[in-house]
């Protein structure tokens, strides 16, 4: 899933991002890999952790409220096997932020210090910028777990501050189409569903809720599903509104695959859903 391309290489927004001011000879900045917290093991072979490695941008992939994603090509001068493209999602701060939810999914996480707690219920400057490093710091723990028990997931490759690099689902610097935007024959159909059910349930068993999960944070690879945009990721069981949440994301999924002609029935996969999920009590 990941992508060797050679882009033109854009700028935008990497100033933002370039804390070194020895700029290296090739590319816009040196590879934060160093500095930043890393994935899970055993690490994909493409994973590129060179000392000596450089990043560039290669533009905007999406834009959304909460966050953007880019490309970053990372790469080893004069080593053509250590060339990588990864999705670099670098979420909002401060007064840019605009978490309309944040309430309802920060119910169960909890921050040790009681200064931090009341920042973040106020939406302080200070607290806004903690609330922004909970969602990275959510998603990119979410990811790690959800790959280490083999789910559909993009690899998370590191977290820096408010920029998560992760695998790049696509081919030659395209992103991989939501499944909102396909349109798949019937036995396709059929399959891609039993995928999202697995994940659900699976998700369900381990206690976990996507939280948001819908036909616009499904990608399909190569008749294969990913699922992405991990931020809001809800304990069932510690989230008062968890099962609501779980119950909401089996409903979205059923009601979309019904509408594109396979006969799903929304009220078992939501109980199969909570089901799995009580088993943990």
């Amino acid at each position: 899933m990941h992508n060797h391309s050679e882009q033109d290489r854009s700028a935008t927004d990497s100033h933002s991002f370039d804390s070194h001011p020895d700029r290296p000879p090739e590319g816009e900045r040196w590879s934060t890999w160093d500095a930043a917290g890393h994935g899970p093991g055993p690490r994909p072979d493409w994973v590129v952790t060179e000392l000596g490695a450089v990043d560039a941008d290669l533009g905007v992939l999406k834009s959304g409220k909460e966050a953007d994603v880019h490309l970053v090509r990372r790469w080893v001068p004069g080593r053509d096997d250590r060339d990588v493209v990864m999705a670099a999602k670098r979420f909002r701060t401060g007064d840019h932020r605009l978490f309309h939810r944040d309430a309802g999914y920060l119910e169960g996480r909890r921050v040790r210090r009681s200064r931090e707690t009341r920042a973040m219920a106020r939406r302080t400057g200070f607290g806004r910028e903690l609330v922004s490093a909970q969602w990275a710091g959510a998603e990119f723990a979410a990811l790690g777990r959800m790959w280490e028990i083999g789910l559909p997931v993009p690899y998370p490759v590191q977290l820096d501050g408010r920029e998560m690099l992760m695998e790049f689902v696509g081919s030659d610097g395209v992103g991989a189409p939501r499944l909102a935007a396909t349109r798949p024959g019937r036995d396709v159909l059929a399959q891609l569903f039993e995928q999202v059910r697995e994940v659900i349930l699976r998700l369900a068993e381990e206690g976990w809720a996507h939280g948001d999960l819908s036909p616009y944070n499904v990608l399909v690879h190569d008749e294969r599903i990913v699922v992405i945009d991990w931020p809001q990721v809800v304990d069932v069981i510690g989230n008062p509104q968890g099962m609501d949440y779980l119950t909401r994301d089996a409903s979205v999924m059923a009601r979309w695959f019904t509408a594109r002609g396979l006969p799903v029935d929304e009220g078992v996969l939501v109980g199969d859903a909570v089901a799995a999920a009580t088993r943990r009590w």
